[in-house]
């Protein structure tokens, strides 16, 4: 098992450009088994649950051409189905939450899909009713093989029909739109997620033949097509490693410039550093956070103490609830954080207390964070990193301790962040990593 050795109290300087996005490249990625022709995909960020999701392909029958380190092309042209239900791609598909989106893909083409309870992180129920209950109302039909832990999905074809999500779940619009492009007739998806990694599977689709419109909105419509062509497509800025590169430039930055970060699709992530006291502008396109020697959690107009809770898109992402606790930690005065959407997320925070952190955890969904204002560093200590999220935080927080830490299971931080210790490095951090 792979570790961090971080040594804490370096202050970090310089310029530093995001990846491209991972919950975007996983939705577009899926999608190339769409089409039998040739898909290009630009700024495929190298971490390990794109790589896993790619050799998934790759076994499948897919061609996959790599251009450079972050381009690829791909051609669904002949895939061996067989595979689909084999122990093996069982397995691999447990393991990797990713796979759960070639569902969508795979029965609006060729009208069967096998796929396993999706792995992931552990945070908690991270149900696929939205997406099973999209396919139905499609045609599909659905049997759930309890001894492999399967599930087995068939439709002649697809038809188009009106739907409303019972939540608007990110990766379920996703694959609903995917099993909707080929359907047959007018798909109308009410509630559906609409954040901008959505709107840009919505628009390579459309290059590729698919008619969407209402992108952008929660209301879209879907007139269904026979087939889908060739496109090139390049990914946004991961608006989460944005998101967690403020938040270390907040705590340990002197002077931190975040390149080309596509200031449009960060959505209310700006603000909610900001209500934390954090001090950040925009240059452009890029972000820049000078070093802060104290930052003042703002309150609410009625003098109230300060809330931040995740929602859908618009709202703010539940991905980086973890960072900002972290942030919180050394601001100046009380903030109240509600997690809303997974129920375990938050548990992370008894090492954070462990660090020094002055946290009160209320249960499963809302933590109190009073504020240390730099007059206490926190603590160094060996920790254990739960989910990708969880361990960025956990990241922060050692950069800005006093002594050496120790992060375990950093296997969960690379599924989400590429080489985000030489990337750190760089800047002036000293992390090690240590098998």
């Amino acid at each position: 098992m792979a570790s961090f050795i971080i040594e804490g109290g370096h202050r970090l300087s310089g310029t530093i450009t995001p990846q491209g996005a991972k919950n975007e490249a996983l939705e577009v990625i899926s999608a190339v088994l769409l089409t039998d022709e040739e898909v290009v995909i630009r700024n495929i960020p190298d971490i390990l649950d794109v790589q896993n999701l790619i050799i998934l392909l790759r076994d499948m029958g897919v061609e996959v051409r790599r251009i450079s380190r972050h381009d690829y092309a791909f051609r669904a042209a002949q895939l061996n189905l067989d595979y689909l239900g084999s122990d093996e791609y069982v397995h691999r598909c447990s393991a990797l939450r990713g796979s759960v989106l070639m569902m969508g893909p795979l029965l609006g083409r060729f009208g069967r899909a096998t796929i396993a309870e999706p792995g992931g992180d552990k945070i908690g129920r991270r149900r696929l009713d939205t997406h099973f209950l999209g396919f139905k109302q499609l045609g599909a039909r659905f049997v759930r093989d309890d001894t492999r832990n399967v599930f087995d999905i068939q439709a002649r074809r697809l038809k188009g029909t009106y739907m409303l999500l019972d939540e608007a779940s990110i990766t379920g619009t996703a694959n609903i739109i995917m099993a909707a492009v080929l359907a047959k007739g007018t798909t109308t998806i009410y509630n559906a997620a609409c954040e901008p990694y959505i709107q840009q599977l919505c628009r390579m689709l459309n290059a590729m033949g698919a008619r969407i419109s209402g992108i952008a909105s929660n209301l879209l419509t879907i007139e269904g097509v026979d087939s889908l062509g060739g496109t090139a497509h390049t990914i946004l800025p991961d608006m989460i490693e944005v998101g967690s590169f403020v938040g270390m430039a907040a705590m340990v930055g002197d002077g931190i410039r975040i390149k080309n970060v596509s200031v449009p699709d960060l959505g209310i992530i700006p603000e909610a550093f900001r209500r934390l006291g954090v001090r950040l502008t925009t240059d452009g396109d890029d972000i820049v956070i000078p070093r802060q020697p104290h930052y003042v959690v703002d309150s609410f107009i009625d003098g109230t103490i300060m809330t931040l809770a995740d929602a859908p898109w618009p709202g703010l992402t539940p991905d980086l609830i973890s960072v900002l606790i972290v942030v919180a930690s050394q601001a100046r005065g009380s903030v109240l954080f509600h997690q809303k959407m997974f129920e375990s997320r938050l548990f992370f925070v008894d090492k954070l207390i462990d660090m020094g952190a002055q946290i009160i955890l209320c249960d499963p969904h809302r933590a109190v964070v009073v504020g240390l204002d730099n007059r206490k560093q926190l603590r160094a200590g060996r920790m254990t990193s739960p989910d990708i999220r969880a361990g960025i935080a956990l990241l922060i927080a050692a950069l800005g301790a006093n002594g050496t830490s120790r992060i375990d299971n950093i296997r969960q931080i690379d599924r989400g962040y590429e080489d985000i210790e030489l990337r750190l490095n760089s800047l002036g951090a000293h992390i090690r990593r240590e098998d």
